[in-house]
């Protein structure tokens, strides 16, 4: 794992469509109007906030995050829309002894089904495979979650299985979780 291509600079990745980078505090009233929204994160283990100083204060802990080298959140922002932040995208739990990590995404949600979350998350495992020599990527989705399930599948991660009753998540109580894993060695064979 070459983890300073993650942490040296921050990383703009972008396809034809969308750009991923940094969340700044310009970005406020887009991050709140997401965090703010109980549809949105009701499949994230994330209690909505409802107070904009709270989300600005999310926004200096997203920095926070990467200057300690723990987790990357990037906007989803769409080119076609004068780089609008439509979603954000995470890495997290770099395990550098396993060679792996875990991801997460969110969108807006006048921004779903549009094929968004499907390209950020094809953009983030091209670099996090070809860029930082990940071998494992995974996602913890909840089962009810359609829509991000649909997201990985399309991306060619695998359902591994069912982990029943294995995290607390915020607002949920004890949940089940299925786990999705993309392996570098499927990437290169697809």
């Amino acid at each position: 794992m070459n983890i300073e291509k993650v942490f040296a600079e921050f990383p703009i990745l972008s396809s034809q469509n969308i750009v991923l980078k940094k969340i700044e505090d310009a970005h406020l009233q887009e991050v709140f109007a997401i965090y703010d929204n109980e549809k949105v994160l009701e499949y994230c283990g994330i209690i909505p906030k409802h107070n904009i100083q709270t989300v600005s204060k999310m926004i200096g802990h997203f920095h926070r995050d990467y200057q300690k080298k723990s987790r990357v959140k990037w906007g989803i922002f769409q080119k076609s829309q004068s780089d609008k932040l439509v979603g954000i995208i995470e890495a997290m739990d770099f395990n550098q002894k396993v060679n792996m990590v875990t991801i997460g995404y969110f969108l807006a949600e006048d921004d779903w089904g549009k094929g968004l979350a499907t390209d950020a998350v094809k953009i983030l495992v091209k670099f996090l495979f070809e860029e930082v020599n990940i071998n494992r990527i995974q996602a913890e989705v909840m089962p009810l979650n359609k829509a991000s399930k649909k997201v990985l599948l399309k991306n060619d991660f695998l359902k591994e299985g069912l982990l029943r009753q294995a995290t607390l998540w915020s607002g949920k109580g004890i949940v089940d979780l299925e786990i999705y894993g993309l392996l570098q060695e499927e990437y290169y064979d697809k």
